[in-house]
C-alpha cells in the first residue's frame, strides 16, 4: 500500500504546517459551499494543532465541527472528548462554529443514536477530516476486537455507531468506515516511534479487521513527527 506520507523536523513544525493546511482546505471549501464540515480526534495530541487553528481569521460561523469519536462520559468527565474540544479548538476566532454533538445526557449510547445520526448526517459528506491512530492501529474508536468492528467497516453502517472493546474504558460512539472514507480530503496525525512502527505494521497487514487504521488510508496524508 503507497503511502502519501510527510515526515516533519519536530513535532512544534508539524503543528504549525498542518493548522495552516487545515485553514487553507476550510478557506477553499467555504468558497464552494454556504457550509462546510470538520471531524477531528480527541485526545492530547492534536492539541498544538487546534490551538494555531483556533486563531485563524475565517468564517467560522459557516463550519460545523465533530469528533470522529466521543467516549459516553459527560461533559464533566476529565475523559470526556467533548470539554477537551471546547479548550482546544472552539476558542478564538473558532468559538463561533458549530458543535454538532457526539454524546447526549442519556444513559447508553444505543438511547442517543436517532438524535446522534440526525444532527450528524445533516453535514456529510464532510469536508476535512483529520484522525488520529492508536499505537494498536485503531481509528476514531473502530478499535481491533471490537464488539461491532465488522458492521461499522461495512459500506452500508449506519453514520454513527456504538462501540465497546476490551482497549476502551467506556463505551464509545464512533463515525464509521464509510463517513470516514466519504471525507473530501483526509489527514492522520501520529507522532512518537511507537506509532510510526504500528503504521508500518497496518500496512503489512492491510486488513481493516486486525489494523482498523487500513481502512482509511487510502487517499489519506499521513502527517508523521518524532
Amino acid at each position: 500500500m503507497n503511502l502519501n506520507l510527510i515526515e516533519y523536523p519536530d513535532r512544534e513544525a508539524l503543528a504549525m504546517d498542518l493548522a495552516d493546511l487545515l485553514a487553507s482546505e476550510l478557506s477553499s471549501a467555504l468558497r464552494l459551499a454556504d457550509r462546510v464540515s470538520m471531524a477531528v480526534p480527541g485526545g492530547t495530541t492534536p492539541g498544538p494543532i487546534f490551538e494555531g487553528l483556533s486563531g485563524v481569521n475565517l468564517d467560522w460561523d459557516r463550519v460545523d465541527i465533530l469528533l470522529t469519536d466521543e467516549r459516553w462520559v459527560p461533559e464533566s468527565s476529565d475523559r470526556s472528548n467533548t470539554a477537551l474540544l471546547r479548550r482546544s479548538l472552539l476558542t478564538g476566532q473558532a468559538a463561533a462554529a458549530n458543535l454538532v454533538p457526539m454524546y447526549l445526557e442519556r444513559q447508553t449510547p444505543e438511547q442517543a443514536l436517532a438524535e446522534l445520526t440526525s444532527g450528524i448526517e445533516a453535514v456529510l459528506p464532510l469536508s476535512v477530516l483529520l484522525l488520529g491512530m492508536g499505537a494498536d492501529m485503531h481509528t476514531a474508536s473502530l478499535f481491533p476486537g471490537a464488539d461491532l468492528l465488522h458492521d461499522a467497516l461495512q459500506d452500508h453502517a449506519p453514520v454513527v455507531m456504538p462501540m465497546r472493546a476490551g482497549g476502551a474504558s467506556e463505551p464509545r460512539v464512533t463515525l464509521t468506515a464509510p463517513v470516514l472514507k466519504g471525507a473530501m480530503s483526509t489527514h492522520i496525525v501520529i507522532t512518537g516511534s511507537e506509532k510510526r512502527a504500528a503504521l508500518d505494521r497496518a500496512r503489512s497487514l492491510d486488513n481493516p479487521l486486525q489494523a482498523p487504521i487500513c481502512a482509511v488510508l487510502k487517499g489519506a496524508t499521513i502527517h508523521w513527527a518524532d
